[in-house]
């Protein structure tokens, strides 16, 4: 089983390389879902590990995955600039407002990326069948596609994950969300061979600070790559198939 960290910071991806990782998402932002990453942090890993499979999350705002013209156009060049700077590949997703895979949107976002490997994001969850939404991602150029089975995490989810795989051709369903190292045994038996988690935990800052928005409880805490997470994955991803 291949284990995908999701990290945020230089820190974090050294991290997911020591522990035997064998990618990253790059991203910042977790608390949101994840967002895009800046440039300058998609340097700093490829300077400090340039042998590390880095695939970029390509996701300019929380609230949903209906995207205006304009911000699709951010979001191919996102795609062109992180391409530039020697990204593995990127995570992208787009949703009709009927939350159906919106694929003339994510057909011109394929295409932007070039021969890069695309994977689906989590958008998938929010569709009323990712079962059915597979299919139509199977004729639009993606490598894999990231899901929780529909479910708030992918233990829940494990048979919709199980009928995901069993329909996915040449796309590779990942496991993610919510996942928990006690669930890759069980995850694994359902035939899912790629799982995403972020391995984090939460570092508190020191002295007195105040909340800077709605996601910020007290402007001091962040989430960081907890090592051991890391590696307890990786070691248990490398016994399962």
């Amino acid at each position: 089983m291949r284990v995908e960290i999701a990290v945020q910071d230089v820190e974090g991806a050294q991290i997911a390389h020591d522990g035997g990782a064998q990618r990253v998402e790059l991203c910042v932002g977790l608390p949101l879902g994840g967002l895009t990453p800046s440039l300058g942090l998609l340097e700093a890993v490829r300077a400090e590990l340039p042998g590390l499979q880095v695939h970029v999350l390509i996701r300019p705002r929380p609230g949903g995955f209906d995207y205006s013209p304009a911000e699709l156009n951010v979001m191919e060049a996102d795609i062109r600039h992180v391409s530039d700077l020697g990204a593995a590949g990127v995570v992208l997703g787009a949703l009709t407002t009927d939350r159906l895979v919106d694929a003339e949107a994510v057909r011109r976002l394929v295409t932007a990326a070039g021969q890069l490997e695309c994977t689906f994001h989590r958008a998938i969850d929010q569709t009323a069948s990712p079962v059915d939404s597979l299919a139509a991602l199977q004729e639009l150029g993606l490598h894999r596609v990231l899901s929780s089975g529909g479910a708030p995490a992918a233990g829940q989810g494990i048979r919709t994950l199980q009928a995901m795989v069993s329909l996915a051709g040449t796309v590779t369903v990942m496991a993610g969300g919510g996942v928990r190292i006690e669930d890759l045994p069980a995850l694994s038996a359902a035939g899912i061979r790629d799982v995403h988690l972020s391995a984090k935990t939460v570092r508190g800052g020191t002295g007195r600070s105040v909340p800077l928005g709605n996601a910020d409880h007290d402007g001091a805490n962040h989430q960081v790559t907890d090592p051991q997470q890391v590696a307890a994955a990786v070691e248990l991803g490398s016994s399962l198939p």
